[in-house]
């Protein structure tokens, strides 16, 4: 991992959009019974959110993304890495959250890993 990718990621950390922002209020801390991180290296992309253990990258868009090919590049280098990665964009975040956190927490139970017991996803309210 390069310095420069790391210092882009700490760039990020301390730069976040809004959105990014209010998902983060709950992904963090492990209020949603998975550990996440945020603004993650992970080979020369940086992600959004990622939570290792349940192999799942959340990405949080703006309208830069609409139909992107680098983003479809990135995505297919991570599922071959074998992450799932959803998307959302950033008005979904910030007007539909109650549903956004469903998505993440029905994503988190298909991608149980195997070894580990079942981890209590609470329902947070919020958004919308």
């Amino acid at each position: 991992m390069t310095h420069a990718l790391i210092q882009n990621a700490r760039a990020l950390r301390a730069n976040m959009t809004d959105a990014e922002r209010v998902i983060w209020r709950y992904l963090r801390a492990e209020q949603m019974g998975v550990k996440f991180r945020r603004q993650a290296p992970m080979g020369r992309y940086i992600v959004d959110f990622v939570c290792f253990s349940h192999r799942l990258v959340i990405e949080v868009d703006g309208g830069q993304h609409a139909d992107s090919a680098s983003d479809r590049v990135r995505d297919a280098f991570l599922v071959a890495e074998g992450f799932k990665v959803l998307r959302f964009w950033n008005n979904e975040v910030l007007q539909q959250l109650d549903g956004v956190l469903e998505v993440v927490r029905l994503a988190l139970l298909e991608r149980l890993p195997t070894s580990s017991p079942t981890p209590t996803l609470p329902h947070e309210g919020g958004g919308s």
